[in-house]
């Protein structure tokens, strides 16, 4: 039975891989979700367990409310085999077929993936949808908006989500566009949140 996440115990969870991280118990690079737990929990309560979801470098909330198993997402960002990708997609690369779900360490890199699993949902006439996270950095790019405007204009059964935290790496929006307005269409769903941790890793200087 899928477990139903609180607020604390999302930053719970998060709040241990930190600790894990400043232990030395995790030998690779983290990035943790923080202060936009309740718009996901939110989100979430429209996303079916048989939809499809794809989730970028910050993805243990995504996981953990997809319905994960909180104990693989665990082992998987310490490196362990008992992970779902025995260890080798660390925190940054979170996949999990079982549970129709999917991320990517690169920028805007599963926008155009997305797409192309709902033409095939709409081709078939399967009842489910795919649902797309990125950052608001990754609406910078041509990806982003390529894959907005195909899904849109397709009609495909597709939502992005656009998790808006005012950087990209430690650029806010300002700094990289000056005057900034935002890609709107039907497709998108964004919400902005201020930020709990840094870009990567916890805050700390770690020495391993």
């Amino acid at each position: 039975m899928k477990k139903k996440w609180t607020v604390a115990g999302l930053v719970a969870f998060e709040a241990k891989i930190a600790k894990l991280f400043e232990q030395g118990g995790i030998r690779a690079p983290i990035h943790l979700s923080g202060g936009n737990e309740l718009q996901l929990i939110s989100i979430f309560e429209l996303i079916k367990a048989e939809d499809w979801v794809f989730s970028t470098h910050r993805n243990h909330y995504h996981y953990l409310l997809k319905g994960g198993d909180e104990r693989k997402l665990l082992w998987e960002i310490q490196g362990k085999k008992k992970g779902m990708c025995r260890g080798n997609g660390r925190s940054m690369n979170v996949i999990d077929p079982s549970i129709h779900f999917y991320s990517s360490a690169i920028v805007a890199g599963s926008c155009a993936i997305a797409v192309g699993v709902a033409l095939g949902i709409k081709k078939r006439g399967e009842n489910c949808k795919v649902w797309c996270f990125v950052g608001d950095g990754a609406t910078d790019g041509g990806h982003f908006v390529e894959a907005v405007r195909f899904g849109m204009a397709r009609e495909l059964p597709l939502t992005f989500v656009v998790e808006d935290n005012d950087f990209s790496v430690d650029s806010s929006k300002k700094d990289r566009w000056h005057n900034y307005a935002p890609v709107e269409a039907r497709n998108i769903i964004r919400y902005s949140y201020e930020r709990k941790w840094p870009h990567v890793g916890c805050g700390k200087w770690v020495t391993f």
